[in-house]
C-alpha cells in the first residue's frame, strides 16, 4: 500500500497580513476607515454630518491663505505611511501636503511622511486614538503640525516640534480663542476655535 502525501497547511500559504483584512473590512463596511498603526488595526465608522461640516469649516481659511495653490496642496483622507511598522499607515481628515505628493507613493495608496506640512483629525467615537495613538504615530513620522479638533471635550490641540516619538509642544485652545498656526505649513493660518467647535456639534432645530 502507497502511504498518502501528508499536506503542510501553512507551508505554502501567504505571510499573515493586516492589510488584506483592512482591505476585507473596507469592502465589507463601505464608508468605513480603516488604519494600522503599531500592528493594530483601528476601525472608525463613518463620519456623521457635524464631522464632515467640522472639516468644511477647515478647509476654507487654509484655501483663503492659498496653501492650496503653488507648493502646497489642501486634501482630505489621503494615506500617510508610517514608520512604527512594515504595514502601518493612517488617513488624517485633513491634511497640507507639497504638491510633489504623486512622486511619494510608498505603497497601498499611503504616501511619504515627507510630504506632510500638517495634519489634523476630527474625532470620532474612538477619539482616544486622535488624543493619544496617533499623536505618537504623528511624531514618529516627524509631522511638523499636528492639529486635533477633539469634540469629546471641546478643545482644540496643536501639537509641534515632533522628536522621539512624541511632540515636545501641546497647546490646548477653548471657545472664544484663535488660534495661529506655525508658519512652517507654508504661510500665516489662524483657527477660529469657536466657530470650528460650533461646526462639529450636531445643529439645535428651532421650532
Amino acid at each position: 500500500m502507497s502511504a498518502a502525501s501528508v499536506e503542510q497547511p501553512y507551508e505554502d500559504e501567504e505571510p499573515f497580513s493586516l492589510t488584506a483584512i483592512a482591505d476585507e473590512i473596507m469592502e465589507r463596511h463601505p464608508g468605513y476607515r480603516v488604519e494600522i498603526i503599531g500592528g493594530h488595526l483601528l476601525v472608525t465608522p463613518s463620519p456623521d454630518a457635524p464631522h464632515a461640516r467640522a472639516l468644511t469649516k477647515l478647509m476654507r481659511p487654509f484655501i483663503a491663505a492659498g496653501l492650496d495653490d503653488g507648493d502646497t496642496e489642501v486634501l482630505q483622507s489621503v494615506g500617510l505611511w508610517l514608520p512604527t511598522g512594515i504595514e502601518d499607515y493612517a488617513i488624517p481628515d485633513l491634511v497640507v501636503v507639497d504638491t510633489d505628493i504623486d512622486d511619494h507613493l510608498v505603497e497601498n495608496n499611503a504616501y511619504d511622511p515627507v510630504c506632510f506640512r500638517l495634519v489634523l483629525e476630527v474625532t470620532s467615537s474612538n477619539w482616544r486614538d486622535d488624543l493619544k495613538t496617533k499623536v505618537t504615530a504623528y511624531a514618529e513620522a516627524k509631522v511638523p503640525v499636528y492639529v486635533v479638533v477633539d469634540r469629546k471635550h471641546q478643545r482644540l490641540h496643536v501639537l509641534t516640534d515632533p522628536k522621539g516619538g512624541e511632540y515636545g509642544n501641546h497647546q490646548v485652545h477653548a471657545s472664544g480663542q484663535v488660534v495661529a498656526l506655525p508658519d512652517s505649513i507654508g504661510t500665516k493660518v489662524s483657527l477660529d476655535v469657536t466657530a470650528i467647535l460650533d461646526a462639529a456639534q450636531p445643529k439645535r432645530q428651532t421650532d
